[in-house]
């Protein structure tokens, strides 16, 4: 097993032809500092200066200049769809749930409350395995954090 050190992040586009790759979940792709481990059973310490939220694309920069890509993990989701998507995605936010917002449905994490409450609005709720690709924070990229920052 090869072990690699990871303390800066490349973006999708600002590098190339990387040697390895890690599929993450959402969950996983929200770091500052953290082991993860290549598909090839590699591990990386990731050893950033500060959280980052990584998306599909983006790359660890090795030490030694070389990149790890990042690819999504599939995933158990909820897939909601219903009348009015646009009262469904409000309702969604304003319980601080990431959200994947599609033409056609919502893509959440897997949560039995917020499930019943979309159930209670008229929302049909589907069960799904696919990467999650929620909305970027409110200011354009990343996550956001609780209102106590």
């Amino acid at each position: 097993m090869t072990n690699y050190i990871a303390q800066n992040i490349r973006r999708a586009g600002d590098w190339h032809t990387g040697f390895e790759h890690c599929v993450l979940t959402y969950d996983d792709r929200f770091l500052r500092r953290k082991v993860v481990r290549t598909v090839n059973g590699g591990t990386v310490l990731v050893d950033l200066k500060h959280t980052v939220s990584l998306n599909p694309g983006d790359a660890f920069e090795l030490t030694d200049g070389r990149y790890i890509g990042i690819t999504a993990a599939k995933e158990p989701l909820f897939s909601v769809t219903g009348q009015d998507l646009t009262r469904l995605a409000w309702h969604i936010g304003n319980r601080h749930t990431p959200c994947q917002i599609g033409p056609d449905r919502l893509v959440i994490q897997q949560d039995h409350v917020i499930r019943e409450m979309l159930e209670r609005l008229d929302a049909s709720v589907a069960e799904i395995f696919e990467p999650f690709l929620p909305e970027g924070g409110a200011y354009g990229y990343g996550r956001t954090h609780g209102h106590n920052h």
